[in-house]
């Protein structure tokens, strides 16, 4: 606690960098198969909503509130990611940019066609008020605790090192490479992308239930393509070549904005400029061996020929 308040964090900017983690490893999955998916928003959006009402409504603590926004996401992740993934690159990511804003819009419209479903099975007529539309559900209890989130990360972490090591998770891989000699190999390939769509939408909606928890408001806003982007973001940022990127990612850009409060206004200008160098010099994100010595090389080349010496 004493280096957060060294670096002007608070433990809440603490709790929101480990969920920015969370939403990194859960759109890590797919980039470590070859898939371009930006549909995590539209998952975090449905877990935060189906935790949140679980715990409202149910009475069930958070831990409830986690399992039914993480089963809910996966489920709806499975006829979702059966058509969509037989697309690629640019027009995956399209596709599931729409997913989120399909989402987006049921969550505005939700009360109304709920509504009218009642009406129509029961003849009950009246507003019909759940998710509440634009405003979404506010007052919602702050159930998120820095060890919850701490403890779920370590899990996943864990979860994610075996998969690697796993029959899945060299197929995972091989799916990445070339996707049509994985088949040839063998390799059910609908079967791995679809399974690695599921696991990223549950990582996701796991997030959103956290956030929920944490924000102590949820409107369908969550949904849109502001946060895919900085979902992937994290992971650009991190790099993808260790599931520790994303992590890193998630945490830097987390504690950016708290950190650079004195910049006011222009926290956003710098925190692009950040990224933008990121990409430009380290292209391989910051968790990123390779793209470290590259920089490197170029200073040291670069101050030999400054200094007159050859370059090695």
């Amino acid at each position: 606690m004493d280096l957060l308040r060294a670096l002007g964090l608070s433990e809440t900017a603490l709790q929101f960098m480990l969920v920015n983690s969370i939403l990194g490893l859960s759109i890590y999955l797919p980039l470590y198969t070859g898939m371009f998916s930006l549909a995590n928003a539209g998952f975090m959006a449905i877990g935060a909503y189906v935790g949140v009402l679980t715990t409202q409504m149910l009475g069930l603590p958070l831990g409830g509130g986690l399992v039914a926004g993480m089963l809910v996401a996966g489920l709806i992740a499975l006829p979702i990611g059966l058509p969509v993934l037989r697309l690629r690159d640019l027009y995956l990511a399209i596709a599931t940019i729409g997913f989120g804003e399909v989402v987006n819009i049921i969550l505005l419209n939700f009360d109304n066609f709920a509504g009218n479903i009642r009406e129509a099975l029961t003849g009950e007529t009246g507003r019909f008020v759940l998710i509440n539309g634009a405003r979404g559900i506010r007052g919602i209890p702050k159930l998120t605790e820095t060890w919850h989130l701490v403890l779920f990360l370590v899990i996943v972490s864990y979860f994610v090192i075996r998969l690697h090591r796993s029959r899945l998770g060299r197929a995972m891989a091989a799916v990445r490479q070339d996707e049509h000699v994985a088949a040839n190999m063998g390799i059910n390939t609908v079967h791995v992308k679809n399974v690695v769509f599921i696991l990223s939408a549950m990582l996701a909606g796991a997030a959103g239930v956290f956030s929920g928890h944490l924000t102590r408001i949820i409107t369908p806003d969550m949904a849109q393509f502001g946060q895919a982007v900085d979902i992937l973001a994290y992971a650009v940022l991190g790099g993808t070549s260790t599931f520790v990127g994303p992590i890193v990612g998630g945490l830097v850009l987390g504690a950016l904005p708290e950190m650079l409060r004195f910049l006011a206004q222009y926290r956003g200008v710098f925190n692009g400029l950040v990224l933008l160098l990121v990409i430009v010099y380290l292209p391989g994100g910051l968790i990123n061996p390779a793209g470290w010595r590259s920089v490197w090389e170029r200073l040291r080349n670069t101050r030999r020929t400054a200094t007159g010496q050859p370059n090695a």
